[in-house]
């Protein structure tokens, strides 16, 4: 069994509002000196193959089809 961690962010230059409302809540809360928030995704996968080359090719496959919108978000994809 392999396990993996894919994070999935929204690339540079896409607005992000829901970073933007956390950003303004933790001012809010007091929290000083926060420049910028921008959200994203984590997914953790566990796949039954035997070698991690195999499992990688499998993961970034996941996420060309469905993890990460490849138009406007970026993916990062971590064996663990």
């Amino acid at each position: 069994m392999i396990k993996a961690r894919v994070t999935v962010t929204l690339k540079n230059g896409v607005l992000d509002p829901q970073g933007k409302a956390i950003e303004n809540s933790l001012g809010s809360l007091g929290f000083k000196g926060v420049g910028s928030v921008r959200q994203g995704k984590v997914f953790d996968v566990s796949l039954d193959v035997k070698d991690e080359a195999t499992a990688k090719h499998d993961i970034e496959s996941m996420c060309e089809k469905l993890l990460a919108n490849t138009v406007i978000e970026d993916y990062q994809v971590e064996i663990v």
